[in-house]
């Protein structure tokens, strides 16, 4: 894990060296020859109409109201009938939330990671606590056994310096092109959500896009 939160450091850092310089952001992944948005996890059929995009980080409790809140109803209502197109864009505050989105990607299929990943909001007060990130990895792989991932996979999930640096990468990205403030920061299509986090109020501004 000292390997793992080198690598986190360093790419805060070079968060920091973007913000002061606002290079351009092909110059930040000059190295990496997948495209960042090639990575989202996505859910929901390509040609619906509307594309949600939330940009949230696991240990945030806003985030996790939000999701836990809106996300299921979402997904009966209007992900699964082609309507709306669901992206979750990483944007991890802290190691222990980078480490919860290494897990979540451990799954090969988009299904079980959205289904990991609703798990993981659900039991947020129950992981995201403490300051030791091996007893929080720990806590984190109880939930991935949960969801049919086994303790080696996950091991190496979080070994995997490709998985870290597309992660951080995704939020090098979207701080370049939404400069996000906070988390959850959410757009329906390219308008920016600011309305409360119920699902009425979120319903009502699908509704008027259709």
């Amino acid at each position: 894990m000292k390997k793992n939160r080198k690598f986190f450091f360093k790419i805060i850092s070079l968060l920091v060296l973007v913000t002061l310089t606002a290079c351009d952001s092909n110059e930040i992944i000059q190295n990496n020859d997948i495209k960042t948005e090639d990575t989202i996890l996505k859910i929901g059929s390509a040609d619906s109409k509307i594309t949600i995009k939330v940009f949230s980080s696991l240990t945030c409790p806003h985030c996790a109201n939000f999701h836990t809140s809106i996300f299921e109803k979402l997904k009966k209502e209007y992900i699964d009938k082609g309507i709306v197109k669901f992206e979750h864009h990483s944007f991890p505050l802290d190691l222990a939330a980078l480490n919860a989105e290494i897990i979540v990607r451990c799954h090969l299929d988009n299904n079980k990671s959205f289904q990991l990943l609703s798990e993981i909001y659900k039991k947020q007060s129950q992981w995201a606590v403490g300051s030791d990130i091996n007893i929080i990895n720990e806590s984190i792989k109880k939930i991935g056994l949960d969801s049919g991932l086994d303790n080696n996979k996950m091991d190496k999930c979080l070994n995997n310096e490709t998985t870290q640096e597309t992660i951080l990468n995704e939020r090098i990205e979207a701080q370049k092109k939404y400069k996000i403030e906070s988390t959850p920061t959410i757009y329906i299509n390219k308008k920016q959500y600011k309305d409360k986090h119920k699902y009425k109020q979120f319903k009502k501004a699908i509704e008027k896009l259709l």
